[in-house]
Order: structure tokens, then C-alpha cells, then sequence
């Protein structure tokens, strides 16, 4: 099989991803796959619609396992609370064929990839300003 030039692309920037960015990556795969069911659901594609939430509910599963359960406890027990209900959200729409629980779920992770992209942002600027903090060097002015 002939890799594109997206795939080549897409397959060097998850090669090269720092670890948040990787989330970043997952959600966009979640959410993308999610349109693709809600879009499959509509033109009554079911083996599309199938795929596609197998898919995300995939992308949901590595979600769930990659959590640092250890380090950050506060933030990723709700986290997986999340995650398993949005595959719950998943399963129902694929067994009744339903698009409200699809567009709930996309909702969901739509604003959940909002928040780690401004993580995402804020990350380069609170290391620079570490680093800043780390390089300062206090001058004496006694002789």
C-alpha cells in the first residue's frame, strides 16, 4: 500500500509530538471520526457508521489508559468518568442508529479538545518562563 504525502505528514508530526500534543492528536481522531459516523449515520452507511465509532471508541480507550493516574489523581478520575460515558454515548448511537447521542459525545469531545489546546498553548510559555527563571543569575554590586 503507497502512504500519501498527508500520511507521511500526519505519521512525522505523531512521531515528533511531545505528549500533549499526542492528546491533541487523539482528540482530533475521536472527533473526526465521530463526524464521520454521525455523516455515515445520515446516509444510512452502516458499515461506515460502524467503523468510524469503533473508531472513536478506540481513540476513547487510549484516552482512558494513558491517564497518570498517580500524578495527576484530581483531574484524571473525572477524566475517565468522561471518557466512559462518551463511549457509552458511542454504543447506544450505534445500536439504535441514533444521531442525539452522537452529537452529544461530539459536543463533549469538542469541548474537551478545546481545553487541551489552550493547555497546549500555555505549555511553550510557562517553560520559557522557567527556563527564564532557571538561566537568572544575581549580580553582586559589592566590590
Amino acid at each position: 500500500m503507497q502512504h500519501s504525502v498527508y500520511d507521511s505528514y500526519q505519521e512525522t508530526e505523531i512521531l515528533s509530538a511531545n505528549p500533549l500534543h499526542l492528546v491533541c492528536l487523539l482528540y482530533r481522531g475521536a472527533i473526526g471520526s465521530i463526524v464521520t459516523a454521525r455523516e455515515s449515520l445520515a446516509a444510512r452507511d452502516i458499515a461506515g457508521r460502524s467503523r468510524a465509532v469503533n473508531k472513536a471508541l478506540r481513540i476513547l480507550s487510549e484516552l482512558i489508559f494513558t491517564l497518570d493516574h498517580k500524578q495527576g489523581a484530581a483531574v484524571s478520575k473525572p477524566l475517565v468518568e468522561l471518557y466512559v460515558y462518551i463511549q457509552r454515548l458511542l454504543v447506544d448511537a450505534n445500536c439504535r442508529q441514533v444521531d442525539p447521542p452522537l452529537a452529544e459525545a461530539l459536543k463533549l469531545m469538542t469541548t474537551l479538545q478545546e481545553a487541551w489546546e489552550i493547555c497546549e498553548v500555555a505549555e511553550p510559555a510557562a517553560q520559557e518562563a522557567e527556563q527564564s527563571e532557571s538561566d537568572y543569575a544575581p549580580i553582586s554590586c559589592a566590590g
